[in-house]
């Protein structure tokens, strides 16, 4: 499962309907709607939660997923120690992060990606990846288009 920045991940691309998704991974294991009216599917075997934006006519716009079998650049990073995961993003020339720490969490974010990486006692546990803004600011950039 290939992390793809400011695309999704595999065949996820940004802009999906919950139609195009439930094509590639059937039903969700459950689904609920968050406290901003978004659509949140959860995905249980592939360890993957997509939020569906409402005011974005229900399009795929933000993906959370920790199964260890996550790529990026290649790489597979859940459970790697946060020292590894920064050198790799380094040498993807992703260097510029903001850093958070929330209830002894370590949250670290790529603006530029749109991708937060969470680590607990040093160690990656889960990432968050969201659709980018286009040049106009405050629209999405669409991956999916159809």
């Amino acid at each position: 499962m290939e992390i793809k920045l400011k695309f999704g991940i595999d065949q996820l691309l940004f802009g999906m309907k919950q139609k195009n998704v439930e094509a590639i991974y059937g039903k969700p294991s459950t689904q609920y709607v968050d406290e901003e009216d978004n659509i949140v599917y959860v995905y249980n075997q592939q360890k993957m939660r997509l939020t569906f934006y409402d005011e974005e006519e229900m399009r795929l716009g933000y993906i959370i997923a920790q199964h260890p079998e996550l790529t990026l650049f290649g790489e597979t990073f859940i459970g790697k120690s946060w020292n590894e995961v920064q050198t790799l993003l380094a040498s993807n020339k992703i260097t510029k992060l903001e850093t958070e720490m929330v209830d002894g969490t370590e949250n670290y974010f790529s603006e530029e990606n749109w991708l937060f990486i969470n680590v607990d006692y040093g160690q990656v546990f889960k990432v968050e990846l969201g659709a980018v803004f286009s040049e106009k600011e405050d629209e999405f950039d669409w991956k999916f288009k159809g």
